[in-house]
C-alpha cells in the first residue's frame, strides 16, 4: 500500500518545475565535467530540457488549477513554449563551474523536500 499526500501542487510551483529538473541536471553535468576535467563548459540540451517538460507534464494533473479552462488553455500552451525555448537555446554552451554551482543545491533542495514531504505525509498507524 502506497502512502500519498492529498495537496495539490500549487500553479507557481508546477511552473518552476521545468526550470528546476533542468537546473538540477545541468548541475551534475557541470560537477561530472569538474570532477573528471573532461570538459570545462555544458552545453544547454534540448533532450535536458525536454526531460524537465515531461516530468512537468506528467505532475500537471495534481495541480490545483484556479480555473477548470486553465487545465487546457495554460498547461499545454505553456509546456509548448518552454520546450521550443530549451530547442533554441540548445546550442549554448555555460560554464561547467556555473552550472555546479547553480544546479547542486536546486538538486539538495528538491531531495530535501521530497523527504520532508515524505515523511510528513506518511500517517504513524497507516504506512509502514
Amino acid at each position: 500500500m502506497f502512502c500519498t499526500t492529498e495537496r495539490p501542487m500549487s500553479p507557481r510551483l508546477w511552473l518552476a518545475v521545468p526550470f528546476l529538473f533542468s537546473a538540477a541536471v545541468f548541475g551534475l553535468m557541470g560537477s561530472a565535467g569538474l570532477i573528471t576535467a573532461s570538459w570545462t563548459t555544458v552545453p544547454l540540451s534540448p533532450v535536458v530540457s525536454g526531460a524537465g517538460v515531461a516530468v512537468a507534464a506528467a505532475v500537471s494533473g495534481g495541480v490545483r488549477w484556479r480555473r477548470p479552462w486553465h487545465r487546457v488553455w495554460v498547461r499545454f500552451p505553456y509546456l509548448a513554449a518552454v520546450l521550443a525555448a530549451g530547442v533554441v537555446v540548445g546550442a549554448v554552451e555555460i560554464p561547467a563551474l556555473v552550472t555546479t554551482v547553480v544546479g547542486l543545491p536546486v538538486l539538495l533542495g528538491l531531495v530535501f523536500q521530497s523527504l520532508v514531504q515524505t515523511d510528513e505525509s506518511r500517517p504513524a498507524s497507516d504506512c509502514r
